[in-house]
């Protein structure tokens, strides 16, 4: 059977450091931080108080106030990311074939917030369980694609997936196998996340997990730096219209680049930390490349996981190294999470579209915030540190790994 052919015809994003995806981009290029002290509630027993969250956003400039109120921030966020990929994508929702679009989304918890609050509105009452009629449909993590596709009317397939980290990147390697085999022409995919909570900040503290630089939140993401102690918590959606490349080709989109490939492992080593060695890494950036049909030396980009995790970063070096050989030192290497912070199941999502873009503009967006090198780390890597490079980028990889060893990644290729 031959595959079909895949390519991205429409972007959403909203991010702490912009709320279109062209915002995004400008900051990105422009090394522009998004954490700041947290604004949600108060951080002054929280080890941790501060984060990436949305900036100027009103959710009620995009959803009706009484439908806003149905829905967590989780879910808010996909479909204000959603509907600009869509817009973007130049779509005639009157005359597509709504059973052949899909939605495959991706959120690592989901309704963090609803959940959270109705929990502790119960336990200060009487203990009678005046639960809000919308908690469990706010809660579950499948409904944000749910709603993406009642509003659209799409009657494809329409799920969530759920790998941590990894989430939204799960997302999109089962989108693009979906059209490739045939069953859609179109899916609706990325993924979205809220988790800049009383619960989240609390249980990630616990974890030890988080950034405790409370003096410079700005400086706090620092991937790559031997002094980096932990990620910053963001928040946002990111939305990747897929679409069979002859359908795309045949209405006339503007096409941003092919997926030529998806690859998914596990470590199989520990709950929440990296395999030392990255053997989880190695194998599923190999199996990315063998999906592809493309060699080690075919790439020129690699947006990494690149958390600021004092293991974690050094772990995917490795890995890069030891899948790339020689050709590892001709990559231009990124941390986009330098500055948008750890958006955990929508990470793979805004991490892809910074990818895309790169690819579209030529620029590879900086790793900030680095000051001191860390010995571990190979010198001869180009981590794009501090400032943005110009480069033709026809092969771009974003890696994105969760909690429980899971981890993906996915390759972009300009078309020819």
């Amino acid at each position: 059977m031959e595959l079909k052919r895949v390519v991205v015809t429409g972007l959403g994003a909203l991010t702490p450091i912009g709320n279109t995806k062209d915002e995004y981009w400008d900051a990105l290029i422009n090394g522009k931080s998004g954490a700041a002290p947290i604004t949600y509630f108060d951080t002054e027993k929280f080890k941790t108080k501060f984060a990436c969250e949305l900036k100027n956003f009103n959710v009620t400039d995009f959803i009706n106030r009484k439908d806003a109120r149905k829905m967590d921030r989780f879910t808010q966020y996909a479909m204000v990311a959603s509907d600009e990929a869509i817009a973007d994508s130049k779509l005639d929702l009157d005359t597509v074939n709504k059973l052949r679009v899909g939605v495959i989304w991706g959120a690592g918890i989901g309704g963090l917030e609803t959940f959270q609050n109705e929990v502790l509105n119960f336990a200060e009452g009487d203990g009678t369980p005046k639960f809000n009629p919308f908690f469990i449909p706010k809660m579950i993590a499948d409904i944000a694609p749910g709603n993406i596709s009642i509003k659209n009317g799409f009657m494809g397939p329409n799920y969530t997936t759920v790998s941590a980290c990894a989430s939204s990147a799960n997302a999109m390697i089962d989108a693009l196998n979906y059209i490739r085999l045939g069953h859609c022409d179109i899916i609706v995919t990325g993924g979205s996340e809220a988790a800049v909570t009383i619960a989240g900040m609390g249980g990630f503290n616990a974890m030890h997990a988080l950034s405790t630089r409370n003096e410079s939140p700005e400086t706090a993401s620092r991937p790559f730096d031997v002094t980096r102690d932990g990620f910053v918590l963001g928040e946002g959606a990111g939305a990747i219209i897929l679409e069979e490349y002859e359908h795309a080709k045949a209405r006339g989109a503007k096409i941003y680049a092919e997926v030529v490939g998806g690859g998914l492992s596990s470590d199989a080593h520990h709950m929440t930390a990296p395999h030392p060695e990255g053997i989880g890494v190695i194998a599923v950036m190999q199996n990315c490349l063998d999906n592809a049909g493309l060699k080690p030396e075919d790439v020129d980009h690699i947006n990494t996981h690149g958390t600021s995790t004092p293991l974690g970063d050094v772990a995917e070096l490795k890995a890069i190294s030891k899948v790339f050989g020689s050709h590892a030192k001709s990559i231009s290497i990124n941390s986009t999470k330098s500055m948008t912070g750890h958006l955990l199941g929508a990470a793979g999502a805004i991490e892809s579209i910074a990818s895309i873009l790169t690819m579209e503009h030529g620029i590879v967006p900086p790793t900030i915030n680095h000051t001191t090198v860390d010995d571990n780390i190979d010198p001869e890597l180009n981590l794009t540190l501090n400032k943005a490079q110009k480069r033709d980028v026809k092969v771009a990889m974003s890696n994105t790994f969760g909690f429980g060893g899971h981890n993906a990644c996915v390759l972009f290729k300009k078309l020819d």
